[in-house]
């Protein structure tokens, strides 16, 4: 009945994809390599979810 005021499951991984992308970058500046790799790869995770979601509907 009140589906519309459900978030959207694609939303909301999406908005932690963008926060990981932003923490990634203020660990590179800092020369923190290996956070950085570690967040861009837990981005990427993300991303497929978000990818498994856009392929399914």
């Amino acid at each position: 009945m009140f589906s519309f005021l459900k978030k959207s499951p694609e939303k909301k991984l999406t908005a932690q994809y963008n926060k990981l992308l932003e923490e990634a970058m203020l660990h590179q500046r800092k020369g923190d390599i290996k956070n950085y790799s570690r967040l861009i790869d837990q981005a990427d995770k993300v991303l497929k979810k978000v990818d498994e979601l856009n392929s399914k509907g």
